[in-house]
C-alpha cells in the first residue's frame, strides 16, 4: 500500500513495551495474568494497549460483557508482535556480544536422536574446545524445536528439516532411515505382508516424522490402527518387545544396544534428513558456525583431524 504520491506510508510509531502487553495476553488466560508476568499493574496493561491501538489505527479486542475478546485481525498482529520482539532480543543479545568480545551462552535445542546418536560425541568436543563458552541444551520433537527457534529462545535447533516451512535457514547434516519393526511373534512362520501390519506404537500423530510415516504406510497399503503414542522411542522400542504391537523408527535407535528390535522387511520404509537450523534473518549467535562445523566433522569423519 503506498499513499497518493506513491510513497509508503509511515511507520506506526509503537514501542516494545506494548508490543511485548499484546504478547503477554496472548500467552495468558487472563488480562490480570498478563500483567502478573510482565511486572505491572492491570490498570497499566490496559493503558499501554489502548495506546496500541490509537497508533496502530485499529481495536484490537471488543468487548463482551465484563471481558475482552481478540479480534481475528488480532491473531495477525500476534505473531508480527512475536517475531519483532524475537528479532530484537536477538540483535541486543548480539550486540553485547560483539561489544563485549566474549562468546557468552549458546542455546542450543535437539531432536533425542541427535542428542543420544548422532552427535554426542561432537558435542563433548566442541565444549571441551569452548571452555568459555556457556552451552545451555534443550531435548524436545522438531515441532518444540522450531517454535522456540521461531521465538527467538533457541540460537540453533538440531532437528528434522523445516523443508521451506516457517522463516528458517538450514544446512543439512545427514540422512536418517526408518524402517518397519515388529514383535518376535510376527515372524512365526514369515513376515505377514503389509496388509496385515499392525497395530501401530508410533510417534504422536502432530509430529513431521509421524505424518511423513502415515503418508508411506497408506502408500504401501498397511492399515493404520494406532494403539499407542509416545514421543519416546526407547518407549516405543520396549513396547514392541513386549508384543504389544509394530513400530516405525530410526533404524539407529531401534537396532541399537542388547536387545534389538527385527525389521519386518529390509529396506527402509522412508528416510529424513536432520538439519542445523537457524532464524532467517536474525542476528547469529558468533559461536553457531563453529558448532555447525563441529556437527558437520562428526558426520564426514573429520572430527579431530588435522587439516
Amino acid at each position: 500500500m503506498t499513499d497518493a504520491d506513491g510513497s509508503p506510508p509511515p511507520l506506526p510509531n509503537l514501542s516494545t513495551a506494548q508490543l511485548g502487553y499484546l504478547v503477554a495476553i496472548s500467552r495468558h488466560r487472563t488480562w490480570a495474568e498478563a500483567a502478573a508476568s510482565l511486572g505491572v499493574s492491570p490498570s497499566a496493561l490496559s493503558q499501554g494497549i489502548a495506546e496500541l491501538e490509537r497508533r496502530l489505527g485499529v481495536p484490537l479486542f471488543a468487548a463482551e460483557g465484563r471481558r475482552r475478546v481478540p479480534h481475528e485481525h488480532t491473531a495477525t498482529v500476534v505473531a508480527y508482535a512475536e517475531r519483532v520482539l524475537a528479532d530484537l532480543h536477538e540483535l541486543s543479545r548480539w550486540l553485547q556480544l560483539v561489544g563485549t568480545g566474549q562468546v557468552g551462552r549458546l542455546r542450543v535445542g535437539m531432536i533425542d536422536i541427535a542428542a543420544l546418536h548422532h552427535f554426542p560425541d561432537a558435542v563433548w568436543r566442541f565444549r571441551q574446545a569452548n571452555p568459555t563458552l556457556d552451552v545451555g541444551f534443550t531435548v524436545a520433537p522438531t515441532g518444540t524445536l522450531l517454535d522456540r527457534l521461531e521465538r527467538g529462545e533457541l540460537d540453533v535447533a538440531v532437528c528434522v528439516d523445516p523443508e521451506g516451512v516457517g522463516r528458517f535457514d538450514t544446512q543439512p547434516l545427514l540422512r536418517d532411515e526408518l524402517a518397519v519393526y515388529a514383535p518376535a511373534s510376527a515372524f512365526t512362520p514369515a513376515p505377514p505382508p503389509p496388509a496385515r501390519w499392525g497395530p501401530w506404537l508410533l510417534f504422536p500423530a502432530d509430529s513431521r516424522t509421524r505424518r511423513a510415516i502415515d503418508r508411506r504406510l497408506r502408500d504401501i497399503g498397511a492399515p493404520l490402527v494406532v494403539e499407542m503414542e509416545s514421543h519416546l522411542p526407547e518407549v516405543l522400542c520396549e513396547m514392541v518387545r513386549q508384543g504389544m504391537g509394530w513400530t516405525v523408527l530410526p533404524t539407529s535407535q531401534a537396532e541399537s544396544g542388547p536387545h534389538p528390535l527385527t525389521r519386518a522387511r529390509d529396506e527402509p520404509l522412508l528416510t529424513r534428513t536432520i538439519s542445523a537450523v537457524t532464524r532467517r534473518g536474525g542476528a547469529v549467535h558468533p559461536a553457531v558456525d563453529a558448532f555447525v562445523t563441529a556437527l558437520r566433522q562428526a558426520v564426514s569423519g573429520t572430527a579431530g583431524r588435522t587439516p
